[in-house]
């Protein structure tokens, strides 16, 4: 496969996070703060928090849901490792397949890749299907991605739609760039 991105340059990824599982918010949140927390991460934007229905297993509690976008000298495969990582050490466990979770992280998009391996497909194969990951996107999708005018129309079409009960929980304000941590 040739290289479909230049070693150790920034490009800009988006995952989603979800939680149904004990104090989902503050999952999301410790999800967020230990990948920006990562050297070769930088979270750029935070979507708001929405609360969801559960999609395919419906008999579980409610998820919360959100999407960052991240700034990442990582190449795609070590992106989606270090996401692994990070729910194995939130308490991730995998039972069944749709079934509830401490914490969930999807790698959506990076730049403008596509591929797909047996690990990793980018874009993500069914993110425009789900409206709990398109609504989360279409807060930090940059207006110059490729796939913005997508998602935007997708998003709006399964807010219409009311698909999968998603609806805003929170809004959240991260920090920019050149604020402390904390602010």
């Amino acid at each position: 496969m040739a290289e479909l991105y230049e070693r150790n340059a920034e490009a800009e990824a988006y995952i989603a996070l979800g939680s149904n599982m004990g104090e989902r918010d503050k999952l999301l949140m410790d999800a967020i703060e230990r990948i920006d927390a990562h050297p070769e991460i930088r979270v750029l934007r935070v979507s708001g928090i929405y609360e969801t229905e559960p999609v395919g297993y419906t008999d579980q509690p409610s998820f919360l849901n959100m999407a960052i976008a991240v700034s990442t000298t990582l190449e795609p495969l070590a992106l989606l490792r270090e996401q692994l990582e990070q729910e194995r050490l939130l308490g991730r466990i995998r039972h069944e397949r749709w079934g509830p979770r401490t914490i969930d992280l999807d790698l959506l998009l990076y730049d403008n890749v596509r591929m797909d391996q047996e690990e990793l497909t980018l874009p993500h194969p069914r993110m425009m299907e789900r409206a709990f990951v398109l609504v989360p996107l279409h807060d930090v999708i940059s207006d110059s991605h490729p796939l913005h005018e997508g998602v935007q129309a997708a998003s709006y079409a399964a807010l219409r739609e009311g698909k999968e009960g998603i609806t805003l929980w929170k809004t959240i304000n991260w920090r920019s760039a050149s604020e402390p941590f904390g602010s």
